[in-house]
């Protein structure tokens, strides 16, 4: 049974054939690389890297959980009218607390195995 389907390229025509020696460019292994115009940009730019992506999430746990203490206080002076909203705030500080945590420490784990390896 094939997994290709109707028309498609066949193997041999996948891979290109190489005529003649081909030469390598050779460069140090101990050499560092450069990053590239585009990637250098979005690096300094901020895009989506993963410290800004850090950064984001615990300023949004951050925020939820000052959600909820605004709330808190709310419930405590009687000017909350519905107090569904402050133990939804609540429980949703208490999930993204948890869930920081466990990224933390799986981060954390993953450190200490990269650090006991034998080279």
């Amino acid at each position: 049974m094939s997994v290709l389907p109707v028309g498609a390229a066949t193997g041999a025509s996948l891979w290109p054939t190489i005529e003649g020696p081909q030469v390598a460019a050779t460069s140090s292994p101990t050499s560092p690389t450069s990053p590239t115009a585009a990637t250098g940009a979005a690096g300094a730019a901020g895009g989506d890297s993963f410290t800004s992506l850090l950064g984001n999430a615990l300023d949004s746990v951050s925020a939820t959980q000052a959600n909820a203490d605004s709330l808190a206080t709310q419930a405590a002076t009687g000017s909350l009218t519905n107090v569904a909203d402050y133990m939804v705030a609540a429980e949703d500080a208490n999930i993204q607390t948890q869930l920081t945590a466990a990224v933390k420490n799986n981060a954390l784990q993953a450190f200490q195995e990269i650090m006991g390896m034998q080279l």
